[in-house]
């Protein structure tokens, strides 16, 4: 066990907390429950750099980062459409969700005929990350700060992860294409 591992686990593990503070009826609910998706969206961000920095690359590690992103950002968009069940906040909720599977069983499948390296994580991918963790702290937040329309920004940047994830998974099936398309 190694601090990169470490830290992904600790995100795993922040999921219960999570999600009994989104729903806790106290005033300040909403901001401890933005802080701890920010604390499980910056491991997320340091774990993989410490790994590549410490020489601590691990099996363990490349199995669990993805799922435990997949796991923290699933569960905040279902709450999240819980909160605010229109059509606007579940279409981007299920488009991203859905991404997230589809990309695991193409990455998986692509493991099975050796080819894993042609569906690496692209820019395209981390700039979606990016735009989805924010999206997603500042909708869970969603008073605003001063003048800042905290929840109008999360929606906005929502849609552009919703439309950097459609983008990314263009980039990933078109890497598989030629796997998918091979005969055997």
């Amino acid at each position: 066990m190694n601090i990169p591992n470490l830290l992904t686990l600790l995100r795993i593990a922040l999921i219960p907390v999570f999600v009994p503070l989104f729903y806790l009826p106290v005033k300040w609910a909403y901001t401890a429950c933005a802080l701890v998706f920010a604390i499980a969206a910056f491991t997320d961000l340091v774990d993989g750099w410490l790994a590549r920095r410490l020489g601590q690359v691990s099996s363990l590690g490349a199995f669990l980062d993805p799922v435990a992103d997949k796991l923290m950002v699933a569960t905040a968009l279902v709450l999240l459409v819980q909160r605010d069940p229109k059509p606007w906040m579940a279409i981007p909720a299920l488009v991203i969700i859905g991404r997230e599977i589809t990309i695991s069983a193409l990455r998986e499948w692509m493991a099975e005929l050796g080819e894993r390296t042609q569906v690496a994580v692209s820019m395209v991918g981390k700039f979606k990350t990016t735009a989805q963790m924010l999206a997603i702290f500042l909708l869970i937040y969603q008073a605003p700060v001063g003048n800042f329309p905290t929840y109008t920004v999360g929606y906005v940047l929502l849609y552009v992860a919703t439309l950097l994830t459609l983008w990314s998974m263009v980039v990933y099936l078109q890497a598989a294409w030629p796997a998918l398309t091979r005969g055997k």
